[in-house]
């Protein structure tokens, strides 16, 4: 594989990575700002943000994982998709972030995952 699909692959899955784990941990550890969104913006319940702050870190580390990426892409796309439902329900345009996350998570597996290549070919 050449030098810049790999660097490319590396970076589109790192930043859905790290802002994911990032956000996964302010839930778990309930920072003031992820309770004050989650309850007034949202209308979740508080009692379910540790729950799925452990949800979203776990679908992220399997993704992490080179032998269970493609699981964890699969993962990260169903909580990524309750995270777009949740923004359009409220109607804010914040929809985007977790659909461009969704596009990076899949578009940096398919740069460094050949087999992939032939279940979701690009053509030319």
């Amino acid at each position: 594989m050449k030098p810049w699909v790999v660097w490319t692959s590396r970076v589109l899955s790192a930043i859905p990575v790290l802002m994911l784990l990032l956000s996964g941990v302010m839930k778990i550890l309930h920072g003031p700002q992820v309770v004050e969104a989650f309850i007034g913006k949202y209308g979740w319940p508080e009692r379910l943000l540790a729950p799925i702050g452990v949800i979203e870190v776990l679908c992220t580390l399997i993704y992490v994982v080179p032998q269970t990426a493609v699981l964890g892409a699969v993962l990260m796309t169903g909580y990524l998709g309750g995270a777009i439902a949740t923004e359009v329900r409220i109607g804010s345009p914040n929809f985007i972030g977790p659909l461009v996350f969704g596009i990076f998570v899949w578009g940096g597996l398919w740069l460094r995952e050949l087999r992939l290549r032939p279940l979701m070919p690009l053509r030319r």
